[in-house]
């Protein structure tokens, strides 16, 4: 194993540790993963916490998530840093869960394991032409313009149409819309990707269709996104005046939340503040209501391509409890488009040992304690193994929720010790962080500790600098371990 800018750290047996500390380890280096960490350090002192992540880099989502023009949201990446720098903590890049090191594994060496690697896969809509070229998930897309190593490859065709139709209305979905939409002049001063910005100037998407199931009231996305995508200069917004129609089941929606209130109030001063039709080359943003696919339409030109879809009108049934949903009408219509990006949700993967709810998308939990099956037995508790964030609730909030998410689970970690529940695994001392590093020694994985991460970091910057942006991505796996290698 190659350790970047660490000795090789030798097996030490029981009879030479001294202490005996509660050894942790967190999967998955996220907000959901640091917010855990800083949370074990201050609860418990004397605990030794080490983060893994499968990626060279920290951070997760704040850093392949959020949005390029977002800078203010990725602030939260210097209180990570603190805690990556604290005396009793580390971080180990390029460490994979169930590659490089197996789950049971990790629980045989440390005292508690936290699960806290997110979601990295993509629910599917499940309809015919779904695998057609030209449709792509939107996580594959933010991962392609934020840099992510696996996203590189992406190569959206945004050349050969005029017209993006995206699935979904959530804060996902809006980000998307605004860097198709936004003037390239400002993308060019965010750490967007080189390729993706590149990509963007050439581009010669001019419509971007936002569809959602349900109403304007029942839009998923946050009343900050949804301003900031209404306020890109000079962009034309449609919203059919019949969709904005609302009923006495949406007032009661409205009633119970402000947040929903607020959204259809901008949408609907959105739909009448400007001209009603479009001028000569300016850019549009349409959204569409009361739609929901039923298919994806094959290019007659090109085989295996995507020229629009298939799209069934809907109409709104509520379910008691003051919810709507939406069910289809049977009436269809054709939306053509040349690309089709599909934001509706993230989904986590399971790995081998790991019980998993495939219906749910996440680890059966109870307050972050993992179950040993999906029966809902808060008995049936998995000792020392425990889940935070998107693996936990779903891929739901933002990035202050996983601070929340991750206090229950480490009140539920200390109640457990407190109680002696983890007696089994806390009575004899742990190999912890050397039993770790011994075995990707020997499996010769290329370890990517913080002080390798802070080198990748500098040179991003420092490339950043030369182009007037914050940083400029490395955005291929081999770039990235190289700098990490470099003294």
């Amino acid at each position: 194993m190659a350790i970047f800018g660490a000795r090789r750290v030798l097996w030490r047996s029981f009879s030479t540790i001294a202490s005996h500390p509660l050894r942790v380890c967190i999967v998955g280096s996220g907000p959901a993963g640091f917010y855990t960490a800083e949370k074990i350090l201050k609860t418990h002192q004397g605990s030794q916490v080490d983060i893994i992540d499968r990626l060279p880099t920290p951070y997760g989502l704040v850093r392949s998530g959020v949005a390029p023009d977002h800078p203010e949201t990725k602030n939260v990446i210097n209180q990570f840093s603190r805690v990556a720098q604290n005396g009793r903590c580390s971080f180990l890049g390029n460490v994979a869960l169930g590659s490089s090191i197996s789950l049971v594994e990790l629980r045989e060496l440390y005292h508690v394991v936290v699960l806290a690697y997110g979601a990295e896969s993509d629910r599917v809509v499940g309809i015919p032409g779904e695998d057609l070229k030209g449709v792509h998930s939107a996580r594959e897309f933010v991962w392609w313009y934020n840099g992510h190593p696996d996203g590189r490859n992406l190569d959206p065709d945004l050349k050969n149409t005029d017209t993006a139709v995206i699935l979904g209305q959530g804060n996902v979905a809006l980000d998307v819309a605004r860097i198709l939409l936004r003037p390239t002049s400002e993308l060019a001063i965010t750490d967007i990707a080189s390729h993706a910005l590149t990509a963007l100037e050439q581009s010669s998407i001019r419509k971007v269709y936002l569809v959602g199931r349900r109403g304007p009231v029942q839009a998923a996305c946050t009343a900050k996104e949804l301003r900031e995508v209404l306020g890109i200069k000079d962009l034309f917004i449609h919203i059919k005046e019949t969709d904005l129609k609302i009923t006495p089941a949406d007032e009661e929606e409205m009633k119970n939340s402000r947040i929903h209130r607020r959204i259809y109030e901008l949408l609907s001063k959105a739909a009448t503040a400007g001209p009603s039709q479009p001028s000569s080359g300016q850019r549009e943003l349409h959204f569409v209501f009361f739609r929901q696919p039923d298919k994806f339409l094959e290019s007659y030109d090109k085989k295996g391509y995507v020229s629009g879809v298939h799209l069934e009108k809907t109409a709104l049934k509520g379910i008691g409890s003051g919810k709507q949903i939406a069910i289809g009408t049977g009436q269809f219509e054709n939306l053509s488009c040349g690309i089709v990006l599909k934001s509706i949700g993230y989904k986590s993967v399971p790995v081998d040992d790991l019980p998993f709810d495939n219906q749910k998308g996440v680890v059966p939990n109870v307050k972050g304690r993992v179950l040993s099956d999906n029966s809902g037995d808060p008995t049936s508790i998995e000792n020392g193994l425990y889940v935070c964030g998107w693996l936990k609730r779903g891929p739901t909030g933002i990035i202050a929720t996983n601070l929340y998410c991750a206090e229950e689970t480490v009140a539920s970690l200390s109640e457990d010790l407190e109680l002696g529940a983890l007696a089994s695994t806390t009575r004899l001392p742990k190999l912890g962080r050397d039993g770790l590093l011994q075995i990707l020694d020997n499996r010769n994985v290329r370890v990517v500790p913080f002080s390798a991460w802070e080198r990748i970091d500098k040179e991003e910057k420092g490339l950043g600098s030369l182009r007037n942006k914050p940083r400029e991505k490395l955005t291929s796996w081999e770039e990235l371990l190289k700098v990490a290698g470099s003294e």
